[in-house]
C-alpha cells in the first residue's frame, strides 16, 4: 500500500488510559507492528468510548497487559491473581464481541486472547504454578520460550505453516482445553509439566478472528528471521484481512 490513506484503519487497544491520542511505551509496540505490516494503527482508550460510539475501523487488535478479573467469568480470585482493571475488561470484552458479531478482523494477543475466550463464554486458568517456560526466570524481565504445536487446517496453520512454532511467553494466566469457550476452537497448544495451554484459538467461520498467547510484537520475535511465521506473518495476514474488510464495506 503506497499511501497512508490506502491503509486499513485498525483499532489497537491501549493498556493505560492516558492522554487521548498518545501511546504508552508498552502499547506503542503493537501499533508499530500494525504499521509495519501496512495498517494505520489507531489507539483506542478503554475509558473514552462506548460500544455504540466506536471510531470507524476495518479491524481490531487487542493487546497484552494486566490480569482479567475472574468476576467476568463468575469465579473467585486465586491467591496469586495479579492487578486487574475491571473497566478495561468491560470495554475490551465489548469491543471483542463487536468485532465477532460484525465479522471484522480480530487479532487478539496474550491478554487479548484471554479476553476473547471470556467474551465468548469461556474462563481462564488464573495461575500457572510452574513459572517457566510460560514466563522468564524469577526477578528477570526475560521471556520464557517454548514450542507451539499447530492444529492442522487451522487459520494459524494457513498463516504460519504446520509448525511447530518457537515462540516467546510472558503470562501466568491461560486458556486450557476445558476452559475453551463454546464456539471457539483450538489453533495451537503447548504441553509442559503435565499442563496443556491453548496457545492459539480462533472463531471458525469468521473471516479472521485469531487469538495468540505469545507476543509477536516484541523485537525478540520481529527481528529474528527464524520467528517470521510466528510474528511478522501474523500481522501481515491480519492486515490483508482488514484490506478485504475495507473492500467489502
Amino acid at each position: 500500500m503506497s499511501t497512508q490513506a490506502a491503509r486499513p484503519r485498525i483499532l489497537v487497544t491501549v493498556a493505560k488510559d492516558v492522554v487521548e491520542g498518545r501511546w504508552d511505551d508498552y502499547s506503542a509496540a503493537f501499533g508499530r507492528a500494525v504499521e509495519a505490516a501496512g495498517g494505520e494503527a489507531i489507539p483506542i482508550f478503554y475509558g473514552r468510548y462506548s460500544p455504540d460510539d466506536v471510531p470507524p475501523h476495518d479491524g481490531l487488535v487487542t493487546i497484552g497487559g494486566v490480569d482479567v478479573d475472574p468476576a467476568q467469568y463468575g469465579e473467585r480470585p486465586h491467591p496469586h491473581l495479579e492487578r486487574t482493571i475491571p473497566a478495561r475488561d468491560v470495554a475490551e470484552i465489548a469491543l471483542t464481541r463487536l468485532a465477532l458479531n460484525e465479522r471484522r478482523p480480530l487479532l487478539a494477543i496474550c491478554r487479548g486472547a484471554q479476553v476473547m475466550n471470556v467474551a465468548c463464554g469461556g474462563s481462564l486458568l488464573q495461575h500457572i504454578e510452574e513459572r517457566e517456560p510460560h514466563h522468564g526466570p524469577q526477578g528477570s524481565d526475560e521471556s520464557g520460550w517454548h514450542d507451539v504445536i499447530v492444529t492442522p487446517g487451522s487459520l494459524l496453520a494457513r498463516i504460519a505453516g504446520d509448525g511447530p512454532l518457537r515462540v516467546n511467553s510472558r503470562h501466568h494466566q491461560a486458556v486450557t482445553p476445558e476452559r475453551l469457550a463454546p464456539g471457539l476452537v483450538e489453533s495451537g497448544r503447548t504441553e509442559t509439566a503435565g499442563l496443556t495451554v491453548l496457545e492459539a484459538i480462533e472463531a471458525p467461520g469468521h473471516p479472521f478472528a485469531l487469538g495468540v498467547q505469545w507476543h509477536p510484537e516484541r523485537a525478540e520475535m520481529l527481528a529474528n528471521p527464524a520467528f517470521h511465521a510466528a510474528s511478522t506473518a501474523l500481522f501481515e495476514a491480519f492486515v490483508v484481512a482488514c484490506v478485504a474488510e475495507r473492500t467489502r464495506g
